[in-house]
């Protein structure tokens, strides 16, 4: 999906810098994301990647430049932002029940008694049926496991209709089922709600079948390009300080993975054309569940 001129991009890096501490964490970010796009935010560990979605929501400002989200400058535009932080759970009650905890998405986290109208309750349960939890909308979150307390998660960010969606480690400690579960349910906020979503996340290969592009911290500056671009040996391979291969099976899908051994000449067995990536990116479908299970049991 392409910006139109009468819309503003989701996300917009004019010469942007963010400092903490005296220190530069990342300089001259100068890009523009496309509303309605699936984008992975990538980079080692320590490069700025939640530092980023901090500045997004304005919580860090920018000590040069500037950031846009949503055609307003960064903080301005919460109010249309749902953000899932690595650590959700850990600021919550474990005993409260997964309707109350996407209730606090509507309500905040204002102190005494709410009256809670019957739109904001329709609401709750539209979300709760959404994600795959109305069944289970009145167990207490330390009931769940850990991919469903993620749903819990999602579906509190999602309660107020945002057109941004920011997450953060989304798929850690997961399992594969579960993993392959939260990039369904990702995919069907994209092309359902025509949502935009930004996913940190240190694994590219579960999500392969619903980005449209990339963030990537390298050498202190942040940049942004399609998967077609993105999908290079080189690259990555410069991005994660290891030798990265990006391998296309022999039934078309792609999957990166480190230190392929090389033949005598120098070049991968798995060498191929990066630029037929575009052929692998369906954003109308995620794989089959076959060809993901091929995907993992690739890696």
């Amino acid at each position: 999906m392409t910006t139109s001129a009468n819309e503003p991009a989701s996300v917009t890096l004019h010469d942007a810098e963010v400092r903490r501490g005296g220190r530069t964490i990342w300089s001259h970010g100068n890009f523009s994301i496309p509303l309605g796009t699936v984008t992975a935010v990538v980079g080692t560990n320590g490069t700025g990647k939640t530092t980023l979605l901090d500045a997004e929501l304005g919580l860090i400002p920018t000590s040069h430049g500037s950031i846009t989200v949503l055609g307003r400058p960064a903080g301005q535009s919460n109010a249309q932002i749902g953000y899932v932080p690595q650590s959700y759970t850990s600021g919550l009650d474990s005993n409260i029940t997964a309707r109350q905890s996407v209730l606090l998405g509507l309500t905040g986290t204002r102190f005494g008694l709410h009256r809670v109208t019957k739109t904001e309750r329709d609401r709750v349960t539209k979300v709760l049926e959404f994600v795959g939890l109305d069944d289970k909308a009145d167990y207490r979150l330390n009931e769940l496991s850990g991919g469903l307390r993620q749903r819990a998660a999602i579906a509190q960010a999602l309660v107020g209709e945002p057109r941004l969606l920011l997450l953060d480690e989304p798929l850690a400690n997961l399992d594969i089922a579960s993993q392959r579960s939260m990039v369904e349910l990702l995919a069907r906020m994209n092309h359902e709600w025509r949502m935009s979503i930004q996913v940190v996340s240190h694994d590219l290969n579960m999500l392969l079948p619903i980005l449209t592009g990339a963030i990537y911290l390298l050498d202190g500056h942040p940049h942004y390009s399609p998967m077609s671009s993105v999908l290079d040996s080189n690259l990555l391979t410069h991005l994660y300080g290891t030798r990265v291969e990006v391998v296309t099976t022999p039934q078309g899908d792609m999957f990166v993975t480190p230190n392929r051994r090389l033949e005598p000449s120098g070049r991968s067995q798995d060498t191929h054309d990066v630029h037929e990536a575009a052929a692998f990116h369906s954003h109308d479908q995620l794989h089959s569940p076959e060809h993901m299970q091929h995907e993992e049991t690739q890696r």
